[in-house]
């Protein structure tokens, strides 16, 4: 039986929740790194990173490669570099929609007296 297209795109958005785990895949944005290389950008232990790339791997999120006998994260695809991005608009412009919002109903008050 196959799992319906909701639920696996909230198994997805769950996969996503830890600040640190949208940590890595903004450390993995401009290309594969070693796990040295997240190791300094994420200013974490060694254990705590294994941990969430334990969890990020088998969610194809971030892949494994090999580059000669160097081990690397990567991201699976452009899409998933994206989606930092796009967190960060949806953020950013979600403040910005309500003060538009919250002046059209001030200006609808003041209209309405």
């Amino acid at each position: 039986m196959s799992v319906p297209l909701y639920q696996a795109e909230a198994e997805f958005s769950r996969t996503l929740r830890q600040a640190a785990w949208t940590r890595v895949l903004e450390s993995l944005q401009d290309g594969p790194e070693p796990v040295r290389g997240l190791l300094a950008a994420m200013e974490a232990g060694p254990s705590n990173l294994s941990q969430h790339l334990a969890i990020l791997r088998p969610s194809s999120i971030v892949t494994w490669v090999r580059d000669g006998s160097i081990a690397l994260d990567a991201l699976a695809g452009a899409d998933v570099a994206d989606l930092p991005r796009a967190a960060r608009r949806i953020l950013t412009e979600l403040p910005a929609g309500r003060m538009e919002l919250l002046a059209e109903l001030r200006e609808a008050e003041a209209a309405a007296r």
